[in-house]
C-alpha cells in the first residue's frame, strides 16, 4: 500500500522532468540548430545560382559573339555599295531591300538596315512594314551610328524608337575605297532569352553599365534601376533615346551578405538568394540570379521538425525506462509475469529488428537514387551545353534547308536534313544513357558485363568532363569481362568515383580509368591527379556524412553508399594515395559467367 500511494507522486514528478527537458531541448534546437540549418539550405540555393548564372551569361555571350562580325560581312555587298554611291539609281533601293531581307532571315536577325552618312535609313529588311519600316528614319542620335561612322564597330542596347522592341545593335562602316559612304546596322531582340528564363526556379536580371534592368524574367522589372542615376546619366539616356525616362524608377533591391559569392536580396517584398557576375564585359552587362528563400526555409523547417521528433521519442523512451526503474521495488511480486512479458517483447523486438533491416536496405536504395539525381543536378550545366549545342545546329540547318528549298537547291536541303538526323541520333544516345542512369534499380544481383557498365558510366559523366576540359584515359576491360553485381548500381559506383576524381583533379585536369583481371575476378581503378587523400581522412573516408569537400559541395554519402553496394555484391571498395601523386580508388569484383542484365 505504501508503494501504491507513492506511484502517482513519482509519476507526476517524472512527467514534470520530461516537460522541463522537452522545453529545454526545443529551445536548444531553435537557438543552436535552426540558424545552421537555415544557412545550409540557403547556401544550397546559392549553388543553384552557380548553375543558372553560367547558362544565362553563356547564351547571351554566344549571341553577341555570333552577331558581332555580321555587319562587316554585309558591308562588303556590291548591292549596298551601289545604293550608297547612287541612291536614286533605278532599282537600287528594291535590290538592297531584298538582299537585306534575305540576310536577316538567313542569320535570324530582327532587322538589318543601311544608312547614309547623315544617319537616314535608305534600305531595310523590314521595308514591307509600311510605317513600321526603318526606311526614311534618321538614327544619327544612336551611339552605334557615330561609332561606326568614326570607323569602328558600333554596339548599343536600347529600346527601338520605331519598332518599340528592345534589342542589341551592331554597326560598321560601308567604305568606297578609303571613304566611308554609309553605315550597316544589325539588330537582334532579346525576348527569346527571357522566355527561356521564365518558369525556371530562379529569376534572372541583366543590368547595363548604369544599373538599368535591360532584361529580366519578370516583365515589370524592365527599365527599373538598381542604383541611383545622376543627372548626367539621365541626360545621356535621353539624348540617345535609349530607354523611356518615365519607366526609370528604382527597383528597391536591398541586399545583405550570405557568403562570399551570394547575398540575401529583398525585391518588392519577396526575399531571394542572389548571386551576380560581371560576365559580359564587352557589353558592360551584369547578370544576377535570384532563388526564392521560401523553399530553403521550408526544407530547413522539415529537418528541424525531424530532429525534434527524434529527440521527443528519445526523451519519452528514457522517461519510460526510468519509470520502470522507480516502480521496480513495488512490483517484485510480478517478476515472473514481467519475465513472460519481456520474452514476448524480445520476440517483437526481433521482428522489429528484421523490419528495421529491411527499411535500412530501402533507405540505402533511396540514397543511391538520390545520389544519382544529385550527380545529374551537379552536371546540369554541362548537360545543358551538350543538348543546346546540337539544338542550335539543328535550328540553323533547318532554316538553311528552308532557304535552299525556296531556291530549288534540293541537294543542299537534303544534306542539311541528313545532318539534322545525325544530331537527333546524338541527342537520343545522350538521353538514353541519362534515362538508364536515373532509373531506380531492383534488389537482385547476377552476372553483368563490365565493359557495358564502364561505357554507360563514362557516357553519364562525359558532359561534365567536357565542360571542365578534363582528359579521361580509359584502359580495358576486355569485352568478355563478366562480374557479379547489378548494372545500374555498379554504374552508380563508377560514376561516383569518376565524379570525385574530376572534383579532385579540377578544370583542365586528368583522370585515368582502368580495368584489369584479378585473381577470381576483375579490378576497376579510377585515379586522379589532385592533392591526394589527407592522412587524417584515410580511416574515415567510407563513413557516412564524412567529406573533405567544402560546405555545400557534398553530403559525404557517395563513398559510403558505394562501399555498401560493392560489399552487397561480394566485392571490396578501397582507396589510397598514388606513389606518383593524386589518389586511386579501386573496386574488386568477383567473376561470374554469362550476362544477366536484368539483375540490377
Amino acid at each position: 500500500m505504501v508503494f501504491a500511494s507513492k506511484k502517482p507522486r513519482l509519476r507526476a514528478a517524472l512527467n514534470l522532468q520530461v516537460a522541463v527537458v522537452l522545453v529545454a531541448m526545443l529551445t536548444a534546437l531553435w537557438v543552436l540548430v535552426w540558424p545552421r540549418l537555415e544557412r545550409y539550405f540557403l547556401l544550397q540555393a546559392a549553388e543553384q545560382n552557380e548553375v543558372t548564372l553560367p547558362l544565362a551569361s553563356d547564351s547571351l555571350r554566344a549571341a553577341l559573339d555570333r552577331y558581332a562580325p555580321l555587319p562587316h560581312l554585309i558591308a562588303q555587298s556590291p548591292t549596298l555599295g551601289a545604293l550608297l554611291r547612287a541612291p536614286g539609281a533605278p532599282g537600287a533601293v528594291a535590290a538592297a531591300n531584298t538582299e537585306l531581307l534575305n540576310t536577316a532571315l538567313a542569320v535570324s536577325a530582327s532587322d538589318v538596315y543601311v544608312m547614309g552618312v547623315d544617319g537616314t535609313a535608305l534600305a531595310a529588311s523590314n521595308y514591307y512594314k509600311g510605317e513600321g519600316s526603318f526606311i526614311g528614319n534618321n538614327f544619327s542620335f544612336r551611339p552605334y551610328f557615330t561609332q561606326a561612322l568614326d570607323g569602328g564597330l558600333g554596339r548599343y542596347f536600347a529600346l527601338g524608337t520605331t519598332s518599340g522592341e528592345r534589342g542589341y545593335f551592331y554597326a560598321t562602316p560601308v567604305r568606297d575605297g578609303p571613304e566611308i559612304v554609309g553605315v550597316v546596322a544589325v539588330k537582334f531582340t532579346v525576348d527569346a532569352f527571357e522566355e527561356n528564363w521564365r518558369g525556371a526556379a530562379s529569376e534572372v536580371i541583366v543590368t547595363d553599365v548604369n544599373g538599368v534592368v535591360a532584361m529580366s524574367s519578370q516583365r515589370p522589372w524592365h527599365f527599373r534601376t538598381t542604383q541611383r542615376l545622376d543627372d548626367e546619366k539621365l541626360k545621356a539616356i535621353a539624348l540617345n533615346r535609349q530607354y523611356p525616362l518615365d519607366q526609370l524608377t528604382p527597383l528597391d533591391m536591398q541586399r545583405r551578405a550570405l557568403s562570399g559569392s551570394a547575398d540575401i536580396a529583398t525585391v518588392g517584398g519577396m526575399e531571394y538568394v542572389a548571386s551576380s557576375a560581371e560576365v559580359i564585359e564587352t557589353a558592360g552587362w551584369s547578370v544576377t540570379s535570384l532563388v526564392p528563400t521560401a523553399g530553403a526555409r521550408t526544407q530547413a523547417m522539415w529537418v528541424l521538425a525531424v530532429f525534434a521528433l527524434v529527440g521527443l521519442f528519445a526523451i519519452l523512451a528514457v522517461a519510460a525506462w526510468r519509470q520502470r526503474g522507480l516502480q521496480a521495488a513495488a512490483v517484485q511480486r510480478e517478476l515472473e509475469a514481467r519475465v513472460r512479458e519481456r520474452t514476448d517483447a524480445l520476440r517483437i523486438e526481433v521482428e522489429e529488428r528484421r523490419a528495421t533491416e529491411a527499411e535500412l536496405r530501402r533507405t540505402q536504395a533511396s540514397l543511391v537514387q538520390a545520389g544519382k539525381l544529385s550527380a545529374l543536378g551537379q552536371m546540369s550545366a554541362a548537360l545543358s551545353h551538350e543538348f543546346n549545342q546540337p539544338l542550335a545546329a539543328v535550328k540553323s540547318y533547318a532554316e538553311n534547308a528552308g532557304s535552299f528549298l525556296d531556291r530549288g537547291q534540293t541537294q543542299q536541303a537534303r544534306e542539311n536534313i541528313t545532318r539534322i538526323s545525325g544530331l537527333a541520333d546524338r541527342m537520343a544516345r545522350i538521353s538514353k544513357h541519362l534515362r538508364n542512369f536515373a532509373r531506380r534499380p531492383d534488389e537482385a544481383s547476377g552476372p553483368v558485363a563490365l565493359d557495358k557498365i564502364i561505357e554507360d558510366a563514362v557516357a553519364v559523366v562525359e558532359p561534365r568532363l567536357k565542360r571542365d576540359a578534363i582528359t579521361l584515359d580509359i584502359a580495358g576491360p576486355e569485352a568478355a569481362a563478366v562480374v557479379n553485381g547489378g548494372h545500374v548500381r555498379l554504374q552508380q559506383v563508377v560514376v561516383n568515383l569518376l565524379t570525385n576524381a574530376a572534383d579532385a583533379s579540377g578544370p583542365g585536369g586528368r583522370v585515368v580509368l582502368g580495368a584489369a583481371p584479378l585473381e577470381g575476378g576483375w579490378q576497376v581503378t579510377v585515379r586522379d591527379f589532385g592533392a591526394g587523400i589527407p592522412q587524417d581522412a584515410q580511416s574515415q573516408m567510407f563513413d557516412p556524412f564524412f567529406t573533405t569537400k567544402e560546405t555545400g559541395k557534398g553530403l559525404g554519402l557517395g563513398l559510403s553508399i558505394s562501399f555498401n553496394i560493392v560489399r552487397d555484391f561480394g566485392g571490396t571498395l578501397w582507396g589510397r594515395n598514388h606513389p606518383e601523386g593524386g589518389a586511386v580508388f579501386g573496386v574488386d569484383l568477383r567473376a561470374a559467367e554469362g550476362v544477366q542484365e536484368a539483375a540490377e
